[in-house]
């Protein structure tokens, strides 16, 4: 194996740790690598060739408080593949919060569970002014930039794609948003732009925006909200943006007292926005569905039949968003039981909206808990048929498999990583001049914890079920996370 260690970052973190997100599958890492020539079992394959980022919540140092994983700071893995060669480089994300903390030894900002108004910090930075944006949830790949964003609303910071080699942050020639961009960003591949949304606790409490390929905002408008909200990410179609409000948000009675606490209101609709993707916010058009929430949408596509013109949207209906614990339970289990993707009850699920009369028809797509799907990149926005979900770990934020699910048959194929070993999302990598949606191929990264190892591991899209075709492994086993991108260089 050929490996060189770029920088190994000063952490506090206590040697004896026992926090349940910085240790087993969670442990983090503080060393940067770049490895070619790694251990690797079957055959790269040829004609895979492009770049596999996921992006790490990897915590240097611990939290005033209470740490949550989402806190840890944002480091990018990034597999490239050219030619059946393949190289791994793992790179700290340089976010204005790291460089400063690096430099005062410790925490300096309050983290997703503590309160703003105990950061030490009164400079106006970060999420809601005082929380540390650690760029550790998203990373997607658009003109010609690897981009990372955080978990709320907050800054998007530019690496290179192949190299991780730090670009700033993105400015947007002065037009980056003042509240910033939310964690889901989505790139149309189609027509080379980047939609986004962000969100704030002021009127009109959120906005949509496009940006092209040369990273210019050229759309930016305003969704009237009835108030504060927590939306997560965004969905898209040829023609429309999706956004949404659902009935799980901060109590506005605390936000005023500096509390960002979340509070269920089953009695409340879920409601979509859909709105031109270069519309007027006079051109918004509201519907409303069952109560829920939603992490994370699949995709979504147009279609008309003789009842009208419909926008179709999938996604994952949590039928429990705020699971009950015991009274007697502890801090963690309160805390991260909103991690717990079968405490929420998670499902796919597909949303019906009639451009043409108003209704809406909705319903489950599968009765199998599941969550953080991808699809043919190719296909967003269009009627498609795969996408590829994990298996969730059953009372905690971790990943035991995947499954590739066909809508057209209802037909799933599933993989299981092991006892003791936790994925990735997986992305799809289509082949060249690809003769269907599933031609092609699917990257992961794994952690074996009995092992002490990671691996990148690639499939046939098209035999899920039959194993990886290929093991590469990396130079150090690395922690969990949350997504992760592929992209065609």
């Amino acid at each position: 194996m050929g490996i060189v260690t770029n920088e190994r970052l000063h952490s506090t973190l206590p040697p004896d740790d026992d926090h349940p997100y910085r240790t087993g599958a969670w442990r983090p890492q503080s060393a940067e690598y770049t490895a070619t020539h790694m251990p690797t079992i079957g055959r790269v394959p040829d004609d895979l060739n492009g770049v596999y980022i996921r992006n790490t919540e990897n915590p240097l140092h611990p939290n005033l408080e209470r740490y949550h994983p989402f806190d840890g700071d944002g480091m990018l893995h990034c597999m490239s593949f050219d030619d059946g060669a393949a190289e791994y480089r793992n790179r700290f994300v340089r976010t204005t919060g790291l460089v400063i903390e690096q430099e005062a030894g410790g925490a300096q900002w309050s983290g997703l569970a503590e309160s703003p108004a105990k950061s030490p910090r009164s400079d106006g930075w970060g999420a809601r002014t005082r929380m540390k944006d650690a760029s550790s949830t998203d990373v997607v790949v658009f003109g010609g930039l690897a981009l990372s964003s955080f978990y709320q609303c907050g800054e998007l910071y530019q690496l290179d794609p192949r190299t991780l080699d730090d670009r700033g942050r993105a400015t947007w020639n002065g037009a980056f948003p003042s509240a910033g961009v939310s964690a889901h960003t989505k790139v149309d591949e189609n027509s080379n732009e980047l939609l986004f949304f962000n969100y704030e606790t002021s009127a009109p409490y959120m906005h949509y925006g496009v940006l092209n390929d040369h990273h210019e905002l050229v759309h930016y408008i305003p969704i009237e909200l009835p108030g504060p909200r927590l939306p997560h990410d965004m969905a898209f179609t040829e023609n429309y943006a999706i956004l949404n409000d659902c009935p799980l948000f901060w109590d506005p009675e605390l936000i005023g007292r500096g509390v960002y606490a979340t509070k269920w209101h089953p009695d409340m609709p879920t409601r979509f926005a859909i709105v031109p993707r270069r519309g007027t916010p006079g051109e918004v058009r509201w519907f409303e569905a069952d109560p829920t929430y939603v992490l994370h949408w699949i995709n979504a596509f147009e279609t008309s039949d003789h009842e009208g013109d419909w926008v179709v949207l999938d996604g994952f209906f949590q039928y429990d968003p705020s699971p009950s614990v015991p009274p007697d339970a502890d801090l963690n289990t309160r805390l991260f039981r909103f991690l717990d993707l079968y405490a929420m009850d998670s499902r796919a699920y597909r949303w019906r909206f009639n451009l043409t009369t108003g209704e809406t028809r909705e319903g489950p797509l599968t009765d199998v808990v599941s969550e953080f799907a991808m699809i043919n990149n190719s296909v967003g926005g269009r009627d498609y048929r795969y996408y590829y979900s994990v298996v969730p770990t059953p009372g905690c934020f971790q990943f035991d498999g995947i499954v590739k699910n066909d809508l057209h048959t209802g037909s799933t194929e599933t993989y299981m990583f092991g006892d003791g070993v936790f994925g990735s999302e997986t992305v799809m990598a289509p082949r060249p001049n690809a003769r269907s949606e599933d031609d092609g191929y699917l990257v992961t990264f794994v952690s074996d914890v009995n092992a002490d190892r990671s691996e990148c591991l690639i499939f046939d899209a098209q035999g899920v079920a039959d194993g990886p075709i290929c093991r590469i492994e990396l130079p150090e086993r690395i922690s969990s996370g949350t997504h992760a991108c592929w992209a065609s260089l």
